[in-house]
């Protein structure tokens, strides 16, 4: 392959990737928790050899397009009132913590339920973690439980507990697992004030207009960029054909 279809097949690649981050934006527009991604491209730099004789190596320079890493958009999203009592979210900064098989994992989605023994757990089942890294159980007895903006959680019967609330030291070492869980590669540590908020969650913060007019966009650069590989191929096809047709004569 030359290097113009080659600088323009990265171009294709990373213009391919970006559609299939902003299709996956617009699929989780209703997820709570969820946080829009967006797509962070670099010049690779590919330093060429001589191109004349006696020149020094590397005097010319092929700039490709490269997929560097993926982002999320901080803004949080609008909390809506859902009258469950175990349905949390979250005003401030920080994430809560759940147990999955895999390990623990940092939410703010925080959908929120009792299983049958009486565990705090996110919707797939997986029990949230209080303060000390340990799951919440809550009993039969207790019908009136509150929740403060603390995190701390209190009955008819009594203090129950307080949900953990934590914030990564290096936010850039978030990895994403799913569309609202994340494994931490960083340190956490609590947050003193999380905001609280009982009975209702955060949605997510997706602008589906902005979503669709960036993929509709997104959707033109592919077309072009298609194009001009097109272009480009039949160029070189129809030199191709030039030069074996004088050859036969």
């Amino acid at each position: 392959m030359d290097i113009v279809t080659s600088l323009a097949a990265s171009r294709l690649v990373a213009q391919q990737r970006v559609m299939e981050v902003t299709a996956n934006n617009i699929a989780n527009a209703n997820t709570p928790g969820y946080r829009t991604e967006r797509v962070q491209f670099s010049d690779w730099i590919d330093r060429q050899h001589a191109l004349v004789p006696g020149a020094p190596s590397g005097d010319h320079n092929v700039i490709y397009t490269q997929d560097r890493a993926t982002w999320r958009e901080s803004q949080s999203g609008t909390i809506t009132h859902t009258g469950n009592p175990f349905d949390l979210a979250l005003s401030g900064e920080g994430y809560f913590t759940v147990s999955t098989p895999t390990g623990p994992r940092l939410t703010r989605d925080g959908r929120f339920g009792l299983t049958s023994n009486g565990t705090l757990a996110d919707s797939n089942g997986n029990p949230v973690l209080n303060t000390n890294g340990q799951p919440i159980l809550i009993s039969a007895a207790d019908t009136n439980v509150t929740i403060a903006s603390d995190g701390s959680i209190s009955s008819e019967n009594g203090p129950l507990g307080k949900i953990g609330v934590v914030q990564p030291a290096d936010m850039m070492k978030l990895s994403a697992e799913g569309a609202t869980r994340f494994v931490s590669n960083a340190p956490t540590t609590p947050v003193a004030t999380p905001g609280i908020v009982q009975g209702a969650v955060e949605d997510s913060n997706v602008q589906p207009v902005m979503e669709i007019s960036r993929m509709i966009d997104d959707s033109r650069q592919f077309q072009l960029m298609t194009q001009f590989v097109q272009s480009e191929a039949d160029r070189q096809q129809n030199a191709i054909d030039k030069v074996l047709s004088q050859s036969n004569t």
